[in-house]
């Protein structure tokens, strides 16, 4: 197999700089991208990685501009690893919406303003796979995590779309949704660091002295190994190991057992909760006249996954 060329976001730490050294190992080229690169990526140097420096968050024309030229350094991109973003946590009332805003221009448009430089590279060499690093709050948003669970969810969503959308160009679109691993977005310190900036109510005082308490317990204790992660996530995307043979691997994919039981559980109940309403939402609403028109089913059908 010839080496791949990956070009990776937010690689100073967790994920991101796992990605970088797991693909290096493996012999492919690594494009390893940040904000204030000279700094933050600094330990890259002499590792054979290209250091580059980006904020996601900029003006999508800036970063259309960035990624061109990140693009000659290896003639091609075959890898794009979407990984740049932070965690909020807080309540809804005790957040504004330029919380929302700056969270959203990182962990959602960030990424798809470098997907949208990347694609007319992997449209003309007829391949490519997206990768973005979602997680498990995609499917379950617990109290005060709705503002990164939205981000995520809306990342699930685009993948969804990617995979048909960039399926006839031969560009698979991969969306992990990881549980917990010991990244720096799990640390009380991080938490208290990306806290909302409007003022703090004390009617939630309770809710986010729950959140600190859960959020000390599990620093230190998360259950992934975040080099493990990223070598599962990295055989799959070359196609290795659990992924080897061909296996056709889905736009969406749990990776953790925390995260697997999160998608068991919450499909689940909502599955319960259909059966519980079936009858009064299901056939209620059809207008009297309708009769299953020609392309009713090819609007409201879920593509199966064939193994």
């Amino acid at each position: 197999m010839a080496p791949l060329v990956w070009l990776i976001t937010g690689c100073s730490s967790g994920f991101g700089e796992q990605f970088v050294h797991s693909a290096l190992a493996r012999g492919d080229k690594v494009i390893a991208t940040g904000r204030n690169a000279a700094t933050k990526l600094k330990h890259f140097e002499g590792t054979g990685a290209a250091i580059v420096n980006l904020d996601v968050a900029q003006p999508e024309a800036e970063v259309r501009k960035i990624i061109d030229e990140a693009a000659k350094i290896y003639g091609r991109i075959d890898v794009l690893v979407n990984n740049a973003g932070y965690s909020l946590f807080g309540a809804v009332e005790e957040s504004s919406n330029a919380d929302y805003q700056g969270l959203f221009a990182v962990n959602v448009l960030g990424a798809l303003s470098v997907t949208r430089a990347v694609l007319p590279y992997m449209r003309a060499q007829k391949s490519g796979t997206v990768v973005f690093v979602g997680s498990m709050y995609a499917w379950w948003t617990p109290t005060m995590v709705s503002i990164y669970g939205a981000a995520k969810a809306a990342l699930k969503a685009i993948a969804d779309g990617l995979a048909t959308e960039l399926a006839p160009f031969n560009i698979r679109t991969i969306d992990f949704e990881p549980g917990f691993f010991q990244t720096a977005i799990t640390d009380l310190a991080h938490l208290q660091q990306y806290a909302p900036n409007a003022p703090l109510l004390d009617a939630y005082a309770g809710h986010r002295a729950a959140m600190l308490e859960t959020a000390k317990s599990l620093t230190g204790n998360e259950r992934g190994d975040v080099k493990k992660g990223v070598e599962l996530m990295v055989d799959i995307i070359r196609g290795e190991g659990c992924a080897a043979g061909g296996r056709k691997v889905p736009a969406r994919l749990p990776i953790g057992g925390d995260a697997v039981k999160v998608v068991e559980d919450t499909c689940r109940n909502m599955l319960k909760v259909i059966e519980a309403w079936r009858e009064d939402v299901a056939g209620t609403t059809d207008r009297e006249e309708f009769k299953g028109e020609t392309g009713f089913e090819v609007v409201v059908t879920v593509p199966d996954v064939q193994w």
